[in-house]
């Protein structure tokens, strides 16, 4: 069995996903390396929430950077992580199949009674 440290390691990282813009970012980041600009530019929002977000990624190891000249460009450390991310996508799938299904049962049901 793992040891206390290691679960609470594992939560850091998935604290640090569990933002809808971070997802994002990461999303982005899979299809390459970006300028903090262009995220500010996509976002649109102010330089100092993206940075705050990546620096959130950055500290659990999630995206490393780069600078370049006054340009700070990042890509993912651990591109692992979208592999995760099909997962969440497939259990979110199944799950509206199975509210479908459930859905179309009762309906089924109220139609028969």
């Amino acid at each position: 069995m793992k040891d206390d440290e290691t679960y609470r390691q594992r939560a850091e990282i998935l604290k640090a996903l569990a933002h809808p813009t971070r997802l994002w970012m990461v999303d982005r980041l899979a299809q390459g390396e970006e300028c903090v600009c262009q995220f500010v530019e996509a976002a649109g929002v102010d330089f100092s929430t993206i940075s705050k977000h990546l620096a959130v990624l950055k500290r659990v190891g999630i995206v490393e950077d780069e600078r370049r000249g006054k340009q700070v460009f990042y890509r993912l450390q651990a591109p692992c992580v979208v592999g995760f991310f099909h997962c969440v996508d497939a259990v979110l799938r199944e799950e509206t199949t199975s509210e479908c299904a459930l859905c179309q049962q009762r309906e089924e049901t109220n139609e028969l009674a």
